[in-house]
């Protein structure tokens, strides 16, 4: 008999927050829902209220949504960490505690929890005099920290001070690492893991005074005095103070250290370049300083998560020999990249005395003069005072003299708007301690690859970082006097700092314009791209972003003109992208690795790609220009094909025994999106389920009424299972009006019919009998009796939540004769259901079981798990009624397990909601409590319409 198989799960938050499960890592999705499980992680094991959380994710100024948000991130997380439970359950890991959350785990599953265990066996073993023991608990103990505490979680989050106690607590245990160390003589085991962390802390003097003496310890006392005079520098720059007492001690320690081998370390000593007396080979005595730095500009905002990553990448003086910092800054045009650069250079510029040098390679600009290397490493030698007769005239020849220029100084060197890796490569510095930063729209994949580069993509700015963008520009009362305003011109700008300074411009410019003045022109232009025109190329985005796009191939360059023609807001698939180009998925994965490379669109999980608002305007702009109308509607038409085609596959999978409308076979120029199970076509519509919304929208207003009311209904059974028909009425309605234009009778039955649905649930149930009344009296005319019969059943529905209960019944009476007629045995257990609930609502409990137990036997017959669940909760009410509280418990029990496997989260909420009633009138009131806040988790998820209801019963004990 073999044992069953675990689900280990791993949790970090000693660096990034990250979650393994069964040894595969598992994207945490919404930043929000990573934030969350750092708090949670921060304080594993302990209750942390729901306060807490709030003032923790969104600091002084909460939304009012707050806490239902909190409810919808732990329902999601609860999925992530057991995806066999979902939300129907605490499960072993995440549960409900002192009026907040707690989350669960052990030194095996959590790597802070593991660091302390590690440390309190270091801690045992050197109270009990076994310094060598404890060191190699410290060595495994600091193993664990990966980076700042919950690294990859916004730097606002990151600012609480649960996360400074984390980092207080690390650095508690590497002090006591580094002293038991150099006690126990074995300070070679543990420097370059202490070297490693207090790379994050250089202004730390304990540390760092402790780190010296642990590499002079390991025989690296060059290295232990290069790192005091970094250290002296820094604090000498940044805080305006000398050495303390401590790290003096260290560092004269060393030097009695050293005067006792009577000799530095050998191999360390380097040529003095700065005596006068020293001529290199650029034949002048006088090796220059240059200091080509641009300013740092003093309205530099935001970007502090990926600033000090940068910082964090440069080494201590003891990394490898031939090692170079470089790091490839990348983004879209307009997004900072420059500006960064040069910040982060000046933030490090202390620690390259021997000067910067600063090169504007122009690999995309208003003109194809792009700088060769040659060019470049001319300008280079003249900078640096090279005789031109001493400069070689082969490219390899230079750049070995420039190497050697740089060889044992410390310099830093600025290479910006590179074109691509070959641009770059011959000017890489190759000296340790040099420190090149390469900017360029696009990513440099090769020189991450071949050269070891850093890769650091920037994204556009976060809507509080924009404002503060624009709040140093033009004077913060100004925003706050037009609040409304200010919001829309930041939703233009998109977070695009080029876009955000020049409207920024023309308002500082011109201070008696309203905002809203400069709003309107923004939505005045007859181009969205107007307002931003300048007259200088460089700030003028539609000159910026053609540097970019005349550098692509001609395939890419259609593709992005045809992604700017049907951009909605939303991102897309290679299968969708491939369609929209009319080539197979193979082609067009070449292609969006090359818009994606030059930063004109993003990808982001999952293979999928988005586009800025204003790059896609621009891209949009050039398919006007260069591409037909018939072209661009033929484009438009095979991605609805695809849409249309991929979604009728997923409802196959999704809701099997639905009635289907057949669909003629798919056209040979798209593709198809490829699924096999339910699990696929639930993740494909959660993927594309804004995009097939807009998407039904447009082809409605386009003419294109068969596409828009065809793809509707595939979508349906998703968005009202999950709960995500707020908003779906306006939509339907524009739908309803494109097939009464088009005389579409069969899109007109169904749609009424929807319609009425949503007006059921807005509780507006006059309107939507008319509108049902309406689709029976089309579907009649038509002669499709499931059409009818689903039309009485939704009757069945309204009338029952009228309490006119006798029409009710006779409604779900005709379902069932007409489901019979036509032998539909799906369709006749869901009219049995529906007659049994309502029977149970009438107070008639024995044909309301006998109806039900018949819609068992049937659904069971046929596989429908959703009939199951329905009916299930059908006898718990019945039982609930009876006062048999126990066997309704059962029954609930059931339709949540069923409902929780299948993703059925608006009913699911519904069964929890009516259990939580059951428990408490047979007096289990802690239980009932926690069954409604179960339900609370996945209302406030799918925003349920009895979210108030469940509220007031958990206020109301």
């Amino acid at each position: 008999m073999t044992e069953e198989k675990t689900d280990p799960v791993r949790l970090t938050v000693l660096g990034p927050v990250r979650l393994w499960r069964d040894g595969t890592e598992v994207q945490l999705g919404a930043p929000q829902v990573r934030a969350l499980l750092a708090v949670l992680l921060a304080q594993v094991g302990t209750p942390v209220s729901l306060a807490e959380i709030v003032d923790v994710l969104w600091g002084q100024d909460p939304p009012a949504t707050a806490t239902n948000a909190v409810h919808g991130h732990v329902g999601a997380l609860r999925r992530l960490l057991e995806p066999s439970l979902g939300a129907r359950e605490h499960g072993r890991w995440l549960s409900r505690s002192a009026g907040g959350y707690q989350l669960a785990g052990d030194a095996e599953s959590v790597d802070l929890l593991d660091f302390r265990r590690l440390l309190g066996q270091a801690r045992a073993a050197v109270a009990a005099g076994r310094d060598g023991a404890a060191v190699a608990h410290f060595v495994a103990a600091l193993r664990l920290p990966q980076g700042p505490c919950a690294a990859n979680v916004s730097a606002t989050v990151r600012s609480h001070p649960i996360f400074g106690g984390l980092e207080r607590e690390c650095l508690a245990g590497v002090r006591e690492a580094a002293d038991c160390a150099l006690r126990a003589g074995r300070a070679a085991e543990l420097v370059a893991g202490i070297q490693r962390i207090a790379e994050r802390f250089p202004l730390d003097e304990p540390l760092q005074a402790r780190l010296i003496l642990l590499l002079a310890a390991s025989g690296q006392q060059a290295q232990a005095l290069a790192l005091f005079g970094r250290v002296r520098t820094a604090l000498v720059d940044d805080l305006g103070i000398d050495p303390g007492a401590e790290l003096r001690a260290a560092y004269e320690a060393v030097l009695r250290q050293q005067h006792g081998t009577g000799t530095a370390a050998v191999g360390d000593r380097r040529p003095d370049t700065t005596r006068p007396d020293a001529a290199g080979p650029t034949g002048s005595p006088h090796p220059v300083r240059p200091a080509q730095l641009p300013p740092d500009l003093s309205t530099f905002v935001g970007r502090r998560g990926e600033l000090a990553r940068a910082l964090s990448l440069i080494p201590e003086e003891g990394a490898e020999p031939g090692t170079v910092v470089i790091s490839a800054i990348s983004g879209m045009a307009g997004a900072g990249k420059t500006t960064l650069a040069v910040r982060w250079a000046h933030r490090v510029i202390g620690r390259y005395p021997d000067g910067q040098l600063y090169l504007n390679l122009h690999g995309f600009g208003p003109s194809d003069a792009v700088v060769s290397p040659d060019d470049a490493l001319r300008e280079i030698f003249e900078t640096l005072g090279v005789a031109p007769d001493r400069i070689p005239e082969s490219l390899d020849g230079r750049t070995a003299l420039y190497r050697s220029l740089l060889a044992g100084r410390k310099m830093l060197v600025v290479l910006d708007n590179a074109r691509d890796a070959d641009q770059v490569r011959p000017l890489l510095p190759a000296s340790p301690g040099c420190l090149a930063i390469v900017t360029s729209r696009n990513q440099l994949a090769g020189l991450v690859a071949v050269d070891g580069a850093y890769p650091l993509v920037l994204d556009t700015l976060p809507v509080r970082d924009a404002h503060k963008l624009l709040s140093l520009r033009i004077g913060g009362d100004r925003l706050d006097n037009e609040p409304e305003a200010t919001a829309a011109i930041l939703r233009r700008c998109g977070g695009l700092p080029l876009a955000l300074a020049i409207v920024a411009a023309r308002a500082a410019t011109y201070p008696a314009l309203s905002l809203a003045s400069i709003n309107a022109e923004l939505d005045d232009e007859e181009g969205p791209l107007d307002v931003f025109a300048d007259a200088d190329s460089a700030v003028d985005p539609r000159a910026v972003f053609s540097w970019s796009y005349h550098a692509l191939s001609p395939g890419a360059a259609r593709l992005f003109r045809l992604l700017g023609g049907v951009r909605n807001g939303h991102d897309i698939g290679q299968p969708a992208a491939a369609s929209l180009a009319g080539v197979p998925v193979r082609e067009v994965r070449p292609l969006l690795t090359e818009l994606t490379r030059a930063s004109l669109v993003l990808q982001g999980d999952g293979s999928r790609y988005t586009m800025h608002d204003l790059l896609g305007a621009y891209a949009d702009e050039l398919a006007r220009q260069h591409d037909s109308e018939a072209e661009r509607r033929e484009a438009w038409h095979r991605l609805l094909d695809h849409y249309l085609h991929t979604a009728h596959a997923a409802e196959r999978l999704f809701s099997p025994l639905r009635p289907t409308v057949p669909l003629g076979p798919a056209p040979s120029t798209i593709t198809v999106a490829p699924m096999c199970s339910a699990d696929e076509a639930l993740s494909w519509f959660v993927a594309e389920r804004h995009t097939l919304v807009a998407s039904i929208a447009r082809a409605a207003a386009d003419g294109l009424a068969g596409h828009a009311w065809q793809l509707a209904r595939a979508l349906e059974p998703f968005l009202f299972l999950r709960g995500h028909w707020e908003g779906w009425l306006p939509t339907m309605v524009s739908v309803l009006a494109a097939t009464e234009r088009d005389d579409d009778r069969t899109g007109q039955a169904y749609l009424t019919r929807v319609v009425g649905s949503i007006l059921v649930r807005y509780g507006r149930y006059d309107e939507a009998s008319v509108h049902l009344a309406r689709s029976l009296r089309l579907f009649g005319d038509l002669g499709d009796r499931v059409g009818q019969a689903v039309g009485h059943r939704c009757l069945n529905d309204i009338r029952d939540r009228q309490n006119r209960t006798e029409e009710a019944l006779e409604h779900a009476r005709q379902a069932l004769a007409l489901y019979a007629s036509v032998d539909d045995r799906n369709g006749q257990a869901l009219a049995l259901n529906a007659i049994g609930w309502t029977h149970a609502r009438i107070g008639e409990y024995e044909p309301a079981v006998e109806h039900c137990n018949r819609a068992l036997v049937i659904f069971e017959e046929v596989g429908n798990p959703r009939g199951l669940a329905a009916t299930w909760d059908s006898l718990g009410f019945v039982h609930h009624c009876l006062a048999e509280y126990a066997q309704a418990t059962q029954c609930y029990d059931e339709a949540i397990r069923i409902r929780g496997e299948i993703g059925d989260l608006t009913y699911e909420a519904a069964s929890l909601d009516r259990l939580g009633d059951t428990l408490l009138a047979g007096g289990e009131l802690d239980a009932a409590l926690s069954t409604w806040h179960r339900a609370l988790v996945i209302m406030a998820e799918v925003g349920h319409p009895r979210i108030d209801q469940v509220l007031a019963k958990l206020a109301g004990h």
